[in-house]
């Protein structure tokens, strides 16, 4: 069963629900959060998205990220997709939030109203093969480096959050 997106104003206000390809499929702004998770070195736990993701597969990208599901905050919504991605249970703190267009060569777009997460652990993860690939735990250095060396590897909303994301952490 396809899942619906919170449809958005340009101040988070709801405003209605759609399935997410059609949100996708017509460039929608929707509610969406991103979970970073450190280790206690302060290096960023990434995932690789899985090949058979519907956009971006195959690119690194934050610890994990969704859409909150009707009456489910933006917070659990981040907790249970950590845990759902990569079988980690740890607490999240909101950090800020911001908005991103995007068109991927697929036809699709993913406007997104982001609220992002920032969490730590030292346990490591169980992937859902489904969702991820693989990951790494890396230092905000080496992220920052390979950023700017290969941007063509990673999501398009991590190039924009990472830096947001390296001047608080």
């Amino acid at each position: 069963m396809e899942e619906n997106v919170l449809l958005v104003d340009d101040k988070d206000q709801f405003i209605g629900l759609m399935k997410k390809m059609e949100a996708h499929e017509k460039g929608l702004l929707h509610r969406a959060v991103s979970a970073f998770v450190f280790n206690s070195k302060n290096e960023m736990l990434l995932q690789k998205r899985a090949l058979s993701k519907y956009h971006t597969p195959g690119l690194w990208s934050n610890t994990a990220c969704t859409h909150p599901r009707e009456n489910e905050t933006v917070k659990d919504a981040a907790q249970r997709r950590v845990f759902e991605e990569m079988g980690i249970k740890t607490t999240l703190d909101f950090s800020f939030s911001f908005t991103y267009k995007c068109d991927f060569n697929n036809g699709l777009t993913e406007h997104e109203f982001d609220h992002v997460f920032v969490g730590r652990t030292d346990d490591l993860p169980i992937i859902n093969a489904e969702e991820v690939d693989s990951y790494v735990f890396k230092s905000l250095d080496s992220v920052e480096k390979e950023l700017k060396e290969s941007p063509e590897n990673y999501t398009k909303w991590f190039q924009i959050c990472f830096p947001k994301v390296r001047k608080l952490y």
